[in-house]
């Protein structure tokens, strides 16, 4: 395992280059430290479950540098695309059909848990690899999600590659998943209900 600074001169190129090579990342996003592999490649979103130790039929969640990137990977109807264009990048996670992506990221479920963090290396590292990236918390299943990469240290292992950027949060707050399909919130976190009607009724 390899633990380099956010702001070293090549991060972004070593990240991806772990990630193409079916390795997994600890990288900081806009809420919490988040363990990510290459979503598209089944192996590696295999051996991400084993080292969270996180039961198969709970679906990862994912994350992709913009909305042509979403779009590639899931469907978006109308009410899914206004609410990307409103509050992404940002702390929300849409609850979309998926496109292109293996069966055991989603549990077998039809849709797939997507976001845009706010993060500038998040992003960075994602359009670089040019696939979306799985953004799961950095912890083992059940456990505080870390707000440091020390720590996501003290619980993972077997990650090629961990990216400190520091102490991120106070609160260990994660994004709000939604479904715009059914209007339904399945994670309340940083953004309210309130927010998101107020998106959808413009």
């Amino acid at each position: 395992m390899q633990v380099i600074p956010a702001d070293q001169e090549g991060v972004v190129s070593r990240a991806v280059s772990v990630l193409r090579a079916g390795g997994a990342v600890v990288y900081p996003t806009d809420t919490l430290y988040a363990l990510g592999c290459d979503a598209t490649n089944a192996e590696a979103v295999r051996r991400v479950f084993q080292i969270k130790r996180r039961p198969l039929d709970k679906p990862l969640p994912i994350a992709v540098a913009n909305i042509e990137m979403m779009r590639r990977y899931c469907e978006l109807d109308e009410r899914a695309e206004r609410l990307a264009r409103a509050l992404l990048p940002g702390a929300l996670t849409l609850l979309l059909k998926k496109k292109h992506l293996p069966d055991i990221l989603t549990s077998g479920s039809p849709k797939v848990a997507v976001r845009i963090p706010a993060n500038e290396l998040a992003l960075k590292i994602t359009a670089a690899l040019g696939r979306p990236v799985v953004a799961t918390s950095a912890n083992i299943s059940g456990e505080p999600p870390p707000v440091s990469a020390q720590e996501a240290l003290a619980q993972l292992r077997g990650v090629e590659l961990v990216i400190d950027a520091g102490v991120l949060a106070r609160e260990r707050v994660p994004s709000t998943i939604y479904d715009p399909e059914e209007g339904r919130i399945i994670r309340q976190g940083k953004i309210d209900r309130s927010t998101i009607e107020e998106v959808l009724r413009e």
